[in-house]
């Protein structure tokens, strides 16, 4: 098991951390004209069940 050999200085563990931000997730709009909802992509939508202008999930 690796050990450090000597303590890591503040800097360095905040600069190190500082790379661990979260990412606001992406929404595309539903392609359905009638729902317009905002959806993960590549997921069906939870308003109307439509993906890809199937109807994939029943409301």
């Amino acid at each position: 098991m690796a050990v450090p050999k000597r303590r890591l200085s503040r800097a360095n563990t905040h600069a190190r951390r500082s790379q661990w931000k979260t990412t606001v997730p992406t929404l595309a709009t539903c392609p359905n004209r009638a729902c317009g909802a905002l959806t993960p992509p590549h997921q069906a939508c939870t308003n109307c069940g439509q993906y890809k202008g199937r109807q994939v999930v029943g409301v």
